[in-house]
């Protein structure tokens, strides 16, 4: 009865805090303009 009530305590925890998450929303960003690199570059 104990392992029941711990993932009850557990799976309430985790929908808060996706709740939060989903309320509060994705931090504000931009993206660079110039794309990685994925390579490195010739040397002269």
């Amino acid at each position: 009865m104990r392992a029941l009530t711990a993932a009850a305590i557990g799976l309430a925890a985790a929908l808060a805090l996706i709740f939060t998450v989903t309320a509060i929303g994705a931090p504000e960003g931009r993206t660079s303009p110039e794309p990685l690199l994925t390579t490195v570059p010739a040397h002269p």
